[in-house]
């Protein structure tokens, strides 16, 4: 915990973490209070060959577009037919006037719900962290031959502090993201693992401000967290954090490279 933060007090910290926007996933917020180390293969660059490549590319649940929208931009060019997915409300506007003037057609589309797309329309479908891999659907908007190219949340992500709020959980919980299984529902759906990386990275959380912005933005690690329900355990970890200059967890992320095979 930096001097900066040291100085100021648990309420002012929580107050500030409670109050900033969760729009989008641009984590620029974090710098200087929360630190993540960054898989190998560097996704947005990696995405960007394959988008200098595509002819229709279709992007899943893209958030607020900020990954696209780098990716694209690195790529040089728009494949001609482009369009992303996303259904929270927030994100929705916000990736839509982001991606626009790139082409892109924002589609508004719950993220269990069926890919609002003809079969065989794309030949890249791209997803950074989606909540839930739709094996079936992701196949059946592939062309033949085309590529599902992404980077998924693994099992046991930042689990250490999920675990400090929640208490132990069942392994079941633990490993519902585990790579072999989505390799397996994978292939189930008629897709042909071409690559599988996984990777296990340090997270740091500087101050506790920083904790509570992370599980509002991250709202599937605490289900229904609230500064004020939680405030015990915050204060726990404030203190920890001030003691320990930081809370260490560690994030797994897993990268994907799915082929449709050719008729």
């Amino acid at each position: 915990m930096d001097t900066q933060q040291r100085d100021r007090s648990f309420e002012d910290l929580v107050a500030e973490g409670a109050s900033v926007p969760t729009e989008g996933w641009d984590f620029s917020w974090f710098e200087g209070r929360a630190t993540e180390a960054r898989p190998s293969w560097g996704y947005a660059v990696s995405l960007a060959r394959r988008l200098a490549d595509a002819e229709a590319a279709l992007d899943i649940q893209t958030g607020g577009g900020e990954v696209l929208d780098f990716a694209l931009g690195r790529a040089g060019r728009t494949p001609r037919r482009s369009a992303a997915t996303e259904g929270w409300p927030p994100n929705v506007a916000r990736a839509s006037a982001l991606l626009a003037p790139r082409g892109v057609v924002l589609v508004d589309a719950a993220e269990d719900a069926p890919l609002p797309f003809a079969s065989g329309t794309f030949d890249l479908v791209s997803s950074r962290h989606p909540v839930t891999p739709h094996w079936a659907e992701i196949a059946r908007v592939l062309a033949p031959g085309g590529t599902y190219f992404a980077q998924h949340v693994g099992p046991d992500s930042v689990f250490e502090l999920v675990e400090f709020f929640l208490g132990p959980l069942p392994e079941e919980v633990r490993q519902a993201r585990h790579p072999d299984r989505e390799r397996a529902a994978a292939e189930a759906a008629g897709l042909e693992v071409v690559d599988l990386r996984a990777e296990r990275l340090r997270v740091e959380f500087l101050d506790i401000g920083a904790v509570v912005h992370f599980l509002r933005k991250v709202v599937w690690m605490v289900p229904g967290f609230s500064a004020e329900l939680y405030r015990p355990r915050l204060r726990a970890l404030d203190e920890r954090i001030r003691a320990e200059g930081s809370f260490v967890a560690h994030s797994s992320r897993h990268l994907f490279d799915v082929r449709r095979p050719k008729d």
